[in-house]
């Protein structure tokens, strides 16, 4: 590969929210990503790396958590996961993961809806399906995000195990059916802000981290998926992971 030439390996997944978020230089990312957040949320105030840190309080669990993140269980199940190096990630496309929010319950909504209706409050639909408006509680970042489809990439759907990375730890081998049902998996799905879903673009806790109020549920969904699709952490992640689960 030529200088000046990109790795798309190295690069995050669009999101379907209408905007893509696209990998940068890790080295340094922290520092800048956290001044971008800040920059942010300006009028309303901001520690020094909120979103990337042991930032501001968080309402509740987080969405999507139903408050019942159980630290033991989660602490044993880290102990359980492999311990890999990352792979080189060549020859990832989002689209090596299927169907982009494909209605695995069948209950006749997309999985993008699904995920907003369920993690958002105040929620308006148009039909029986389609989410217009509501209100977020971000859990990576403790902020207030109002949502709106005229706006729809305020508010977008993280995949916590990240699809590049997954591609990365292993995905790679698996056959285009596990990799859409991962891709699609509302355990691995949450409704966030876009900024910090930005900066957290296809990292692991070993390189980002929400908010400190949110560290402990978001550790333990990390750690289910990982069990659950037999996905290897790296040293880094792991030893992360641990320390998130000690804020619980």
């Amino acid at each position: 590969m030529g200088p000046g030439t990109a790795d798309p390996a190295r690069h995050g997944e669009r999101d379907g929210g209408g905007m893509g978020r696209w990998r940068t230089v890790r080295e340094g990312r922290r520092a800048v990503a956290g001044a971008g957040l800040c920059a942010a949320v300006l009028v309303a105030g901001c520690d020094a790396d909120v979103g990337l840190s042991d930032g501001s309080p968080s309402p509740g669990s987080g969405p999507g958590t139903n408050g019942t993140v159980k630290p033991a269980q989660a602490r044993r199940d880290l102990d359980g996961l492999r311990v890999s190096a990352e792979g080189a990630g060549r020859g990832y496309e989002r689209d090596r993961f299927g169907t982009r929010w494909k209605d695995i319950d069948r209950n006749g909504c997309d999985q993008r809806n699904d995920v907003l209706a369920r993690d958002l409050r105040e929620v308006r639909k148009r039909g029986g399906c389609v989410v217009i408006a509501g209100t977020l509680d971000d859990p990576y970042s403790g902020k207030k995000i109002t949502f709106s489809k005229s706006d729809a990439a305020e508010v977008q759907i993280d995949h916590v195990y990240p699809l590049a990375l997954a591609w990365r730890m292993g995905a790679s081998g698996w056959d285009e059916d596990r990799r859409e049902r991962f891709a699609n998996d509302p355990d691995n799905l949450l409704a966030v802000w876009g900024v910090p879903n930005r900066q957290k673009s296809d990292s692991g806790p070993g390189e980002w981290k929400p908010q400190r109020a949110f560290q402990c549920a978001y550790a333990a969904r990390y750690i289910t998926v990982a069990k659950k699709y037999s996905l290897p952490v790296t040293g880094a992640d792991r030893g992360a992971l641990g320390d998130f689960l000690g804020r619980c």
